[in-house]
Parts: C-alpha cells; sequence; structure tokens
C-alpha cells in the first residue's frame, strides 16, 4: 500500500499518569495533543507502525531494525509496575530494508530486543490505545553523518512504497535539554534557539537547512531527536505533505513537539 501518516512525538515518561502524577498537569497541551494525533492515527488504519527512537541501540557506524516476533512494554525503570502492554513484531520490511541499505552502500544491522525502551514505549501507549492488532518496528539512529540519516530515510520510504501494508512513522524526538537552568542539561542559549529553528525548518520543509546544522550547535542545545527527524525528513522527501504542529511547550526545560505531517 502507502505511507498513510507520518508525525513526530515526545516520549517523556511524565506523560505516563502513573508516572507523572502531578506533573502530568504541567504537559496538559502535549498530553491533549497525543490524544488527538491518536485519533488521526487510528482513521488512518494503519497495519505497521515505524517508531524512530532516541533511546534504542545506537551504533556508531550502521543504523539498527529491532526485530522480534513481540514486543513488550515495562517501565518499572521509573517505578511504574502498572503499564504493560505487548506488540506483534513486523515481520517482512526488516529485511528488506536491510538488503537495500546494503545496495546503497548503508550499513543497516538487525538486533533483537523485546523490551521497548521508553523512547518508544512513551508515544506507543498513547498511540495504539485503539489499534491492538497493529505490529511495530523499532528503528534505531547512528553516528554517521546527517546526510546518511536522510538517506536512510529514503531506503524506508521505498520499501514502504513496495509493501502491501499500510505504513505509520513516528519520529520520537525531544528537542534541546537545555531551555533552563533546572533543564537536566543546564541552561545554554542554544537550547532556544535549536527548539525554535527546527520548528521554522520542519514547517517550511527545509531540509537542507536541518543539514547545514553543525554538531557543536546540537551538542550546545543538548538536542535528543535530530537524527530521528533527519531519518523522518528522509521518509518523506518527494512526498507533499503540510506540516500540523499539535503542540510546543517546555515547562521542565526540555522542549516537547507534538506534530504531524499530514499527507496529500
Amino acid at each position: 500500500m502507502s505511507l498513510v501518516f507520518a508525525a513526530v512525538t515526545p516520549h517523556t515518561p511524565l506523560l505516563i499518569p502513573s508516572i507523572g502524577k502531578n506533573n502530568l498537569k504541567k504537559i496538559t497541551k502535549t498530553k491533549e495533543a497525543l490524544q488527538k494525533m491518536e485519533e488521526e492515527l487510528y482513521l488512518s488504519h494503519p497495519d505497521t507502525i515505524i517508531i524512530i527512537s532516541p533511546h534504542g541501540t545506537v551504533m556508531s557506524d550502521a543504523f539498527t531494525v529491532n526485530f522480534c516476533s513481540e514486543y513488550s512494554i515495562d517501565l518499572k525503570e521509573f517505578g511504574d509496575l502498572l503499564t504493560k502492554q505487548r506488540f506483534r513484531g513486523e515481520s517482512h520490511l526488516p529485511y528488506h530494508i536491510r538488503q537495500a541499505s546494503y545496495e546503497h552502500d548503508i550499513k543497516t544491522v538487525l538486533i533483537s530486543k523485546s523490551e521497548l525502551d521508553y523512547g518508544s514505549a512513551v508515544p506507543l501507549t498513547y498511540l495504539t490505545a485503539h489499534l491492538p492488532n497493529v505490529s511495530i518496528m523499532p528503528i534505531g539512529f547512528s553516528d554517521l553523518e546527517w546526510k546518511q540519516h536522510l538517506d536512510f530515510g529514503y531506503i524506508l520510504k521505498e520499501q514502504i512504497m513496495r509493501t502491501n501494508r499500510r505504513i505509520a512513522v513516528i519520529a520520537s524526538a525531544d528537542l534541546s535539554h537545555a531551555l533552563t537552568s533546572e533543564a537536566p542539561a543546564g541552561y545554554h542559549a542554544k537550547g532556544k534557539e535549536f527548539d525554535e529553528i527546527m520548528q521554522a525548518l520542519l514547517s517550511s520543509h527545509n531540509t537542507a537547512g536541518m543539514l547545514k546544522l553543525g554538531p557543536q550547535f546540537l551538542s550546545d542545545a543538548a538536542e535528543c531527536g535530530f537524527r530521528s527527524l533527519l531519518i523522518m525528513m528522509g521518509v518523506l522527501r518527494d512526498m507533499n505533505y503540510n506540516y500540523q504542529s499539535y503542540a510546543y511547550e517546555s515547562p521542565f526545560g526540555i522542549g516537547y513537539l507534538t506534530a504531524e505531517f499530514n499527507l496529500a
């Protein structure tokens, strides 16, 4: 079939009620945006969700595709003993993606980890509430150059378009972690600049502008999901879409962006 849905989400564990508790009130905009996105995703009738997470396996020289028959969510590391969920794995795409990557001289490794990292678990907890039969395929970025992330995303897009399944792609990506002095990385002026630039580049479809952002600027901004978003831009290459921001907020000094790329 084709690509039927594409979006970017934050992944703070505070979005999970049993973890966030009273702090959840401080990210109401993000919670409501994810609930709205869940409705839109449901209406797209996906068979498979590809989720790109910054907190999965990151290799220096290769992208990773997590290939399991079943995945589970377990958030006990955050003190949550209640949130449990299982997902079916995608059985065909991983091999095709690895082979296509090899043909394009981009190294992609198949891994097998059944327990989802929180970068995948938090968005999926919200977005699959009414999709009990959807399969998933977690993707991990690498330390390779920005352009190779874009190219890897385009390989994903080519394989998506060749499958007979309806595919959704989610880029799990918090933005700067340096927006205030209380932020995890402390304060840095580049944090706010990065978040503003990223939102402007995404809304204007300016992939070339993303490729020009330097490693030092990104390090100063203490960003989390830039490479997830680069892969997403590769997936969206040569496609018609409208960028729609549902919410942006940063009550804890971390930029939380929830947005959809509405496909034409």
